[in-house]
Protein backbone atom coordinates (compact mmCIF):
# COMPACT_ATOMS: atom_id res chain seq x y z
CA UNK A 1 0.00 0.00 0.00
CA UNK A 2 1.31 3.26 -0.70
CA UNK A 3 1.15 6.54 1.77
CA UNK A 4 1.41 3.66 4.66
CA UNK A 5 -1.86 3.03 4.51
CA UNK A 6 -3.39 6.15 7.15
CA UNK A 7 -0.51 5.82 9.37
CA UNK A 8 -1.84 8.38 11.33
CA UNK A 9 -5.10 6.43 12.21
CA UNK A 10 -2.75 4.95 14.91
CA UNK A 11 -1.07 7.12 17.03
CA UNK A 12 -2.21 7.82 20.16
CA UNK A 13 -2.25 11.78 20.54
CA UNK A 14 -4.70 11.56 18.18
CA UNK A 15 -7.13 9.14 19.75
CA UNK A 16 -6.69 10.30 23.32
CA UNK A 17 -9.65 12.25 24.01
CA UNK A 18 -13.38 12.77 22.87
CA UNK A 19 -13.72 15.77 21.96
CA UNK A 20 -14.82 18.30 24.60
CA UNK A 21 -18.83 19.52 24.61
CA UNK A 22 -17.69 23.27 23.58
CA UNK A 23 -16.16 21.29 20.51
CA UNK A 24 -18.29 18.89 18.98
CA UNK A 25 -20.55 19.10 15.51
CA UNK A 26 -22.68 21.25 15.98
CA UNK A 27 -20.32 24.28 17.78
CA UNK A 28 -18.21 24.00 14.80
CA UNK A 29 -20.87 24.57 12.45
CA UNK A 30 -21.28 27.38 14.14
CA UNK A 31 -17.82 28.50 13.79
CA UNK A 32 -18.06 27.73 10.19
CA UNK A 33 -20.95 29.79 9.78
CA UNK A 34 -19.47 32.78 11.47
CA UNK A 35 -16.95 32.79 8.59
CA UNK A 36 -14.11 30.86 9.35
CA UNK A 37 -14.01 28.84 5.75
CA UNK A 38 -11.48 27.66 3.89
CA UNK A 39 -10.83 26.94 0.35
CA UNK A 40 -11.41 22.75 1.11
CA UNK A 41 -13.22 21.23 -1.97
CA UNK A 42 -15.46 17.91 -1.85
CA UNK A 43 -12.85 15.77 -3.00
CA UNK A 44 -10.95 16.91 -0.01
CA UNK A 45 -13.90 15.92 2.72
CA UNK A 46 -14.50 12.80 0.26
CA UNK A 47 -10.62 11.52 1.36
CA UNK A 48 -11.46 12.67 4.66
CA UNK A 49 -14.37 10.83 5.15
CA UNK A 50 -12.55 7.44 3.11
CA UNK A 51 -9.88 8.04 6.13
CA UNK A 52 -12.77 8.05 9.12
CA UNK A 53 -14.22 5.19 7.30
CA UNK A 54 -11.21 3.04 7.08
CA UNK A 55 -11.20 3.56 11.06
CA UNK A 56 -14.75 2.62 11.54
CA UNK A 57 -13.66 -0.50 10.00
CA UNK A 58 -10.57 -1.29 12.90
CA UNK A 59 -12.74 -0.25 16.32
CA UNK A 60 -16.41 -0.77 17.60
CA UNK A 61 -16.42 2.64 17.70
CA UNK A 62 -20.15 3.91 15.97
CA UNK A 63 -19.77 6.81 13.56
CA UNK A 64 -21.14 9.52 15.74
CA UNK A 65 -18.39 9.13 18.60
CA UNK A 66 -15.58 9.54 15.63
CA UNK A 67 -17.08 12.35 14.23
CA UNK A 68 -17.26 13.98 17.84
CA UNK A 69 -13.62 13.33 18.10
CA UNK A 70 -12.50 14.07 14.52
CA UNK A 71 -14.07 16.72 13.25
CA UNK A 72 -12.34 19.64 16.01
CA UNK A 73 -9.85 21.95 15.04
CA UNK A 74 -7.25 21.01 17.46
CA UNK A 75 -7.91 16.96 15.37
CA UNK A 76 -7.36 18.40 12.24
CA UNK A 77 -3.99 20.38 13.46
CA UNK A 78 -2.78 17.10 14.58
CA UNK A 79 -3.54 15.34 12.00
CA UNK A 80 -1.99 18.09 9.58
CA UNK A 81 1.31 17.28 11.51
CA UNK A 82 1.18 13.89 8.70
CA UNK A 83 -1.52 14.22 6.33
CA UNK A 84 -1.43 17.73 4.42
CA UNK A 85 -5.44 16.94 3.81
CA UNK A 86 -5.89 17.70 7.04
CA UNK A 87 -4.04 21.32 6.73
CA UNK A 88 -7.64 22.94 6.40
CA UNK A 89 -10.05 22.61 8.88
CA UNK A 90 -14.03 22.12 6.58
CA UNK A 91 -15.98 24.35 5.81
CA UNK A 92 -20.07 23.61 6.96
CA UNK A 93 -20.64 22.11 3.54
CA UNK A 94 -17.82 20.13 3.73
CA UNK A 95 -18.22 19.22 7.57
CA UNK A 96 -22.06 18.40 6.39
CA UNK A 97 -20.67 16.10 3.33
CA UNK A 98 -18.28 14.11 5.68
CA UNK A 99 -20.50 13.68 8.57
CA UNK A 100 -23.32 12.11 5.69
CA UNK A 101 -20.82 9.87 4.04
CA UNK A 102 -19.37 8.76 7.94
CA UNK A 103 -22.86 8.37 9.39
CA UNK A 104 -23.71 6.59 5.93
CA UNK A 105 -21.44 4.23 5.78
CA UNK A 106 -21.47 3.14 9.33
CA UNK A 107 -25.17 2.83 9.13
CA UNK A 108 -25.18 0.78 5.62
CA UNK A 109 -21.51 -1.47 6.69
CA UNK A 110 -23.02 -4.78 6.28
CA UNK A 111 -25.04 -3.88 3.35
CA UNK A 112 -22.07 -2.07 1.36
CA UNK A 113 -19.44 -5.04 2.62
CA UNK A 114 -22.57 -7.31 1.00
CA UNK A 115 -22.17 -5.46 -2.07
CA UNK A 116 -18.08 -5.79 -1.94
CA UNK A 117 -18.18 -9.66 -1.43
CA UNK A 118 -20.76 -9.88 -4.19
CA UNK A 119 -18.93 -8.29 -6.94
CA UNK A 120 -15.27 -9.15 -5.68
CA UNK A 121 -15.64 -11.91 -8.02
CA UNK A 122 -12.78 -14.98 -6.84
CA UNK A 123 -12.18 -12.86 -3.77
CA UNK A 124 -13.03 -13.57 -0.12
CA UNK A 125 -13.83 -9.67 1.39
CA UNK A 126 -11.41 -10.60 4.45
CA UNK A 127 -8.67 -10.66 1.69
CA UNK A 128 -9.69 -7.21 0.18
CA UNK A 129 -7.05 -4.48 1.36
CA UNK A 130 -8.58 -2.63 4.02
CA UNK A 131 -8.20 1.03 1.97
CA UNK A 132 -9.81 -0.60 -0.88
CA UNK A 133 -12.62 -1.75 1.22
CA UNK A 134 -13.12 2.00 2.91
CA UNK A 135 -13.42 3.75 -0.73
CA UNK A 136 -15.57 1.60 -2.05
CA UNK A 137 -17.66 1.39 1.03
CA UNK A 138 -17.99 5.45 0.32
CA UNK A 139 -18.36 5.49 -3.58
CA UNK A 140 -20.93 2.61 -3.01
CA UNK A 141 -22.91 4.61 -0.03
CA UNK A 142 -22.70 8.29 -2.03
CA UNK A 143 -24.04 5.89 -5.64
CA UNK A 144 -26.96 4.57 -3.61
CA UNK A 145 -28.17 7.37 -1.45
CA UNK A 146 -26.71 10.63 -2.33
CA UNK A 147 -28.91 11.50 -5.91
CA UNK A 148 -26.75 14.63 -5.87
CA UNK A 149 -23.36 12.74 -6.85
CA UNK A 150 -23.57 11.41 -10.33
CA UNK A 151 -22.78 8.06 -10.11
CA UNK A 152 -19.66 8.25 -12.34
CA UNK A 153 -18.24 11.26 -10.19
CA UNK A 154 -18.24 8.97 -7.25
CA UNK A 155 -16.47 6.18 -9.43
CA UNK A 156 -13.76 8.50 -10.59
CA UNK A 157 -13.57 9.97 -7.34
CA UNK A 158 -13.02 6.65 -5.74
CA UNK A 159 -10.48 5.75 -8.57
CA UNK A 160 -8.86 9.15 -7.83
CA UNK A 161 -8.26 8.19 -3.85
CA UNK A 162 -7.35 4.95 -4.83
CA UNK A 163 -3.97 6.02 -6.70
CA UNK A 164 -3.07 7.62 -4.04
CA UNK A 165 -3.10 5.07 -1.44
CA UNK A 166 -3.08 1.75 -3.00
CA UNK A 167 -1.05 -0.31 -5.95
CA UNK A 168 -2.50 -0.04 -9.76
CA UNK A 169 -4.15 -3.42 -9.65
CA UNK A 170 -5.77 -2.40 -6.70
CA UNK A 171 -7.04 0.75 -8.35
CA UNK A 172 -8.26 -1.23 -11.24
CA UNK A 173 -9.52 -3.65 -8.90
CA UNK A 174 -11.61 -1.10 -7.34
CA UNK A 175 -13.09 0.60 -10.52
CA UNK A 176 -13.88 -2.85 -11.47
CA UNK A 177 -15.46 -3.60 -8.48
CA UNK A 178 -18.08 -0.09 -8.85
CA UNK A 179 -18.57 -0.56 -12.93
CA UNK A 180 -20.10 -4.05 -12.30
CA UNK A 181 -22.16 -2.63 -9.00
CA UNK A 182 -23.46 0.32 -10.72
CA UNK A 183 -24.34 -1.94 -14.31
CA UNK A 184 -25.88 -4.24 -12.48
CA UNK A 185 -27.84 -3.05 -9.38
CA UNK A 186 -28.10 0.42 -11.31
CA UNK A 187 -28.85 -0.36 -14.83
CA UNK A 188 -30.93 2.69 -15.09
CA UNK A 189 -28.84 4.88 -13.93
CA UNK A 190 -25.51 4.30 -15.46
Amino acid sequence: AKAGEFGFLYKKAIHSTSAPPDRQTPHIRAEARRGRRNPMNRSTAREIAVHFAFELAFSDERAEALLERELTPEAFALRGREESIYAQFPGEGELDYITRLVRGVGGHGAELDGYIDKYAKGWKFSRIDRVASAIMRVAMYEILYMPDVPNKAAINEAVEIAKKYVDDDVVKFINGILGSFVRTELPEQE
